[in-house]
C-alpha cells in the first residue's frame, strides 16, 4: 500500500488501498479453479490465481506446461508480510518439497523444464527430490551482490537454482542467454577481431553461459520493477531462464508467484503466464507490474537480445 512520500528517485510500487481492490479483483480464486468453468489451460492463460498452490494445482490440467519456475519458501524463518515460515528440519522440508513437486511435475508437457530456486541450506534437499522425478541437469549459481556481513562467517551473497527435464526431449535455446561482455585483451588473426566486435561502445565478445551468473542485480528501490517484497528476484534473472527454456507463445507457470517476476518477464517476451499466490498483497504488485508492461517491455540488463553485464548501464 502507500506509505507516503517517497525520495525523487525512489520507484518502489506503492499501491493505494482503493486502487489495490481493483486489482485484486483481476486475480481468479481457488473456488474458480476448482469448478467447471475453466476447463482448459487456455481458459486460465495469462492470469493470476489468488490462493493456496498445493489445492490448485490438484486442479489444473495436466500435461499443459512448457516451463515451471518455482521460487519457493526458503527453509528459514521468514516474514512474508505477516504470513510466517518457520525453518524445519531438513527431513521436514524435503516432505514439504516433495509435496509441491509431485503436484508440479504432471502438469509439465513431456518436453517440458523445471527450475527450482534455493539457498545453500536446501539446495541438496531440494536435489534429491528433483531427481526422483525429473533429469536434473545442472545447478546454476547466482550472485545476489548484497548480502549481511558477519563476523564469524563467510558473507552469504550466493543462491542456486536447479535446472531440471521431464525427458531428454527439451527446448535449451543457447543463443538466447549469451552474455556481452566486454574485451580486455583483444586478440586479432590476420589483423581481424578473433570472436570479439568492435563497436563504438567499445570491444565486446558474446560468450556462451555457464552455470555461474554473476551479472545480477537483485531489485532495489530506484529501479521501476521493485516492491516491498522481502524476497523478489529480478527480471534479468527470469529473463534468462525463460529464454533459455521456452519459446514464443509457450506457458510459463509459477506456483509461488510472489510479487510477479516470471509472469511480468514471460509477458514481455511474448509467452503466456500462469501464477499461483496466496498472499493478496503480492497479488495486487504483480497485477499492477503486469499492466505496467503493457506500456514498457523493457528488462533491465537486457536490450536488443543482448544481456550486458552488471553496472553497464544497459
Amino acid at each position: 500500500m502507500q506509505t507516503g512520500k517517497k525520495a525523487r528517485n525512489n520507484r518502489t510500487i506503492d499501491i493505494s488501498a482503493k486502487d489495490a481492490g481493483r486489482y485484486l479483483k483481476r486475480c481468479l480464486r481457488e473456488e474458480d479453479i476448482s469448478t467447471d468453468k475453466y476447463k482448459g489451460i487456455k481458459d486460465i492463460a495469462d492470469r493470476i490465481i489468488s490462493g493456496d498452490s498445493l489445492e490448485i494445482m490438484r486442479h489444473l490440467p495436466k500435461d499443459s506446461v512448457d516451463l515451471i519456475i518455482a521460487d519457493p519458501p526458503y527453509n528459514l524463518d521468514k516474514d512474508y508480510n505477516g504470513m510466517k515460515f518457520s525453518r524445519m528440519s531438513d527431513s521436514e522440508y524435503a516432505e514439504y518439497t516433495k509435496s509441491w513437486v509431485e503436484l508440479a511435475v504432471p502438469l509439465l508437457k513431456d518436453s517440458g523444464t523445471m527450475y527450482v530456486c534455493c539457498d545453500w541450506r536446501s539446495s541438496s534437499v531440494i536435489y534429491d527430490v528433483l531427481k526422483g522425478c525429473l533429469k536434473v541437469r545442472n545447478r546454476i549459481t547466482w550472485q545476489r551482490e548484497k548480502g549481511r556481513g558477519a563476523k564469524s562467517n563467510w558473507k552469504n551473497s550466493m543462491e542456486d537454482i536447479w535446472f531440471a527435464t521431464k525427458s531428454d526431449t527439451y527446448t535449451f535455446n543457447v543463443d538466447e542467454v549469451k552474455i556481452r561482455r566486454r574485451v580486455v585483451a583483444p586478440y586479432k588473426v590476420d589483423g581481424k577481431p578473433k570472436d570479439w566486435e568492435e563497436t563504438s561502445e567499445g570491444k565486446f565478445r558474446d560468450t556462451h553461459p555457464s552455470n555461474f551468473w554473476d551479472d545480477i542485480s537483485v531489485p532495489f528501490w530506484s529501479m521501476p520493477e521493485n516492491t516491498r517484497h522481502p524476497a523478489q528476484k529480478s527480471e534479468k534473472l527470469m529473463a534468462k531462464l525463460i529464454l533459455a527454456s521456452s519459446n514464443r507463445k509457450d506457458m510459463v507457470f509459477d506456483p509461488f508467484l510472489g510479487s510477479g517476476s516470471s509472469a511480468v518477464t514471460a509477458k514481455k517476451l511474448g509467452r503466456h503466464y500462469l501464477g499461483i499466490e496466496r498472499d493478496e498483497q503480492y497479488c495486487v504488485w504483480a497485477a499492477k507490474r503486469l499492466e505496467m508492461a503493457d506500456s514498457d517491455s523493457s528488462i533491465q540488463g537486457y536490450k536488443d537480445g543482448i544481456f550486458w553485464e552488471r553496472n553497464s548501464g544497459k
